[in-house]
């Protein structure tokens, strides 16, 4: 495929998160109250929750550091995308996925101070995992992906090869 090709793959994913991000998020702003829970299934739940902190609320009340981090991340990967030696289409859209994903989220930080979360989960008795949105799904799925995507070029073995071979 084209460079271009390329490009546009990247491109539409971040583009295509970003959007689905900011509009269900808005959609929860304008819907429901801050901590209302509406069960949508026995282990699904909508939440508005307002994250001031990291992943999973860590260091909450933080405001420059999770938009430093943000902003640093995104340029990892322009970089990555760029410097990448081989470019397929499941690299591109996974760096799209987590371009778009951490765009979403630093938007809601520069925005609004904090980052909207809405999907609550239950995955047995009374443990929920911490609330999150589909910039946090974008991110995780892009992260397992590129890594997949690492694997099937073969960048993993050369890296683990050229490794030990100069520690030989």
């Amino acid at each position: 495929m084209q460079n271009k090709g390329q490009l546009r793959l990247f491109l539409v994913a971040a583009a295509s998160i970003i959007v689905l991000d900011q509009v269900t998020k808005l959609w929860v702003r304008n819907n429901l109250a801050l901590g209302e829970v509406v069960p949508q299934t026995s282990f699904l739940n909508l939440v508005h929750h307002e994250n001031t902190g990291f992943v999973f609320g860590l260091l909450p009340g933080q405001v420059s550091l999770p938009i430093a981090t943000a902003i640093a991340v995104l340029i990892i990967i322009l970089l990555a995308r760029h410097y990448l030696s081989s470019k397929t289409a499941l690299s591109n859209v996974s760096l799209g996925l987590l371009f778009g994903g951490a765009t979403g989220n630093l938007i809601d930080r520069l925005r609004l101070g904090y980052v909207v979360d809405f999907i609550d989960l239950r995955l047995w008795d009374d443990f929920h995992w911490p609330a999150f949105n589909f910039g946090d799904a974008a991110i995780v799925a892009g992260v397992i992906l590129f890594i997949y995507s690492l694997y099937r070029t073969g960048l993993f073995a050369r890296v683990y090869h050229h490794g030990r071979a100069s520690k030989d």
